[in-house]
């Protein structure tokens, strides 16, 4: 046996290829090599721009001794979690089943030989600390317990799959408006955002604000909106210099970020700030919105398709922001610097300055602050390109011409729906590299932004295109039984259970995209009608993780009362 991951495709797993650990990637022969091997298997999900996926990749998978043990004892599977996001919603849940908490990356999850999970962590180090057990005494655990318990473990998946079920609650016709005030106690007055650390920008839930904003114009909902922004946009969350945001910050204040830099952070961001931009113009904002949109269109377009590309890492030569922070000396001699940012000799991180804007910097400051990274090396680019995304893109862009029409970012949204077509929506429609696998997501995001290119061109041909689209994902995806769309195709599932995802994770939920679909070509059926109550049904039990939901349920429910409905929210008068 050997690593076989030389030949796959995705940038993150070819990081891997050179590890000692004989790794695989999923497929039907690593899961059958399971069974035959009677093996438990080790399951290690990631991301290309992940530090702590490297992390643990330098400590243990590089280290001879502890792959010698991998290879010996387990089947070893590689995931990168952007390339089979079905994978990573499934073992996530089974991760938050089985330590009541949130997962997160690397991913780490033993399963038996059946491909069924019975145990899981994230990042494990090679040396016991901070309470964390090191990853060779996890390892000794799980193949101990394994061997003595083989059969019971094996006969607990049923019990796991009933576990991982969603509920549902028979409560109809909910007070949406209730909900989205359950949230507002939980944000931060001071600093913007949801209170405390680490700071995530969760931006899809400050959209769900504007909306209700919109509706009600009560200021309750626009003024976190407004504060999150402006934070956001003059802290060290954001790249000052070249443009574009972080994923997020390990401090209250986003200050402080986790250097890499992620397609759908970027592509929420410039949303939030176009929708808040057709409320009250605001020249700042306006300055954000165009440098966040160049810096994708220099720094993340994939030369080959024309398309955008997923994540810039946060290392650099090994070090965790190198390429973005400044020495005192490197800034001390730029000229009234300190008129723009914060600027003092101890720095502000690490004796080095992470950049926080005072006020706008002119050409000449942001010119040498350039040509000091100019000298630098750039963090590795994963040029994996994604359906679901760049169909966000387009509908990103057009919301930024309604705003700037001057730049007729509509044009480019045309251009890049032409890139997309030609790549992923021809004989064959698929999400990233293997033509194998198409999911909810690609569907629902490029319906919205065919939708959108119909409404704001007025070409008929992209409307007829996103309906009939919405009978293929009915057809591919959608469970009658449970009225809900499934994350993978259903004929083609695999998996030891099927992946119900109702909640919303780094963009809104699949499910809650499409129903808002069918509202806006007001296409009314059977399936959409169960759509919308199934999803209610979830609502009331998990209505924390569902937030986007609430919106697309108060938007079908007004569609369906003839109540003239946008992305800007419903004419209730």
């Amino acid at each position: 046996m050997k690593n076989e991951l030389n030949t796959d495709p995705s940038p993150y797993l070819q990081q891997h290829k050179d590890n000692p650990v004989h790794w695989k990637t999923w497929s039907p022969k690593s899961l059958s090599l399971a069974k035959k091997e009677k093996k438990p298997i080790i399951l290690s999900v990631g991301y290309s721009s992940c530090h702590w996926c490297h992390v643990m990749a330098h400590e243990s998978f590089e280290d001879t001794d502890t792959a010698k043990y991998m290879n010996e004892n387990f089947v070893n599977i590689k995931v990168d979690r952007e390339e089979r996001p079905d994978l990573d919603f499934l073992f996530q849940s089974s991760f938050q089943l089985f330590n009541q908490s949130g997962g997160g990356w690397p991913l780490t999850m033993f399963l038996d030989e059946n491909a069924v999970p019975f145990m899981g962590g994230t990042y494990f180090p090679n040396t016991s600390k901070h309470n964390i057990p090191s990853f060779k005494v996890v390892m000794k655990q799980i193949i101990d317990v394994y061997k003595n318990q083989r059969e019971r473990i094996i006969d607990q998946s049923n019990l796991i799959k009933k576990s991982l079920e969603p509920r549902k609650s028979a409560v109809i016709n909910q007070d949406y408006v209730s909900i989205i005030d359950q949230i507002l106690p939980k944000l931060d007055p001071i600093n913007g955002g949801f209170k405390g650390a680490p700071k995530f920008p969760t931006f899809y839930i400050f959209d769900v604000l504007i909306y209700f904003f919109n509706k009600k114009k009560n200021k309750k909902y626009y003024e976190p909106v407004n504060l999150l922004l402006n934070k956001i946009c003059s802290q060290g969350i954001y790249d000052h210099v070249e443009g574009g945001i972080c994923r997020y910050t390990v401090d209250e204040k986003w200050l402080i970020p986790h250097f890499e830099k992620m397609l759908y952070d970027n592509l929420q961001f410039i949303s939030l700030i176009s929708k808040i931009l057709r409320i009250k113009k605001d020249d700042y904002f306006l300055k954000k919105l165009k440098q966040t949109i160049n810096f994708l269109e220099r720094e993340f377009v994939d030369k080959e398709t024309g398309l955008l590309g997923s994540a810039y890492d946060a290392d650099s030569d090994g070090e965790e922001g190198k390429y973005y922070i400044y020495s005192y000396n490197e800034l001390k001699n730029i000229k009234d610097i300190e008129d723009y940012f914060e600027i003092n000799p101890n720095g502000n991180w690490e004796g080095k300055t992470i950049l926080k804007e005072l006020k706008q910097p002119n050409n000449e400051i942001l010119n040498a602050l350039i040509k000091i990274r100019k000298k630098r090396k750039k963090p590795f680019f994963d040029n994996k390109t994604q359906m679901d995304l760049n169909s966000l893109w387009i509908s990103v862009l057009i919301q930024a011409h309604k705003v700037t029409p001057k730049e007729n970012y509509i044009k480019k949204a045309e251009i890049h729906y032409k890139n997309l077509e030609k790549k992923y929506v021809g004989k064959k429609f698929y999400h990233s590299y293997s033509e194998e696998h198409v999911f909810l997501e690609d569907y629902a995001f490029l319906i919205q932004a065919l939708i959108d290119l119909g409404e704001n061109t007025l070409i008929l041909d992209y409307r007829n295109k996103a309906k009939e689209l919405c009978d293929e994902a009915i057809k591919n995806f959608y469970c009658p039984k449970r009225q809900i769309f499934q994350k993978n195709c259903i004929k083609k599932n695999g998996l030891f259970f099927e992946p119900i995802d109702i909640g919303d994770h780094t963009v809104p939920n699949g499910n809650s995209v499409m129903l808002k679909n069918f509202a806006r070509l007001k296409y009314f059926c059977s399936e959409s009608n169960g759509l919308a109550k199934s999803i209610e049904g979830y609502l009331n039990v998990y209505k924390n993780y569902m937030l986007s939901s609430v919106k697309s349920l108060d938007f079908y429910n007004n569609a369906k009362l003839n109540i003239n409905c946008n992305e800007e929210g419903c004419d209730i008068n």
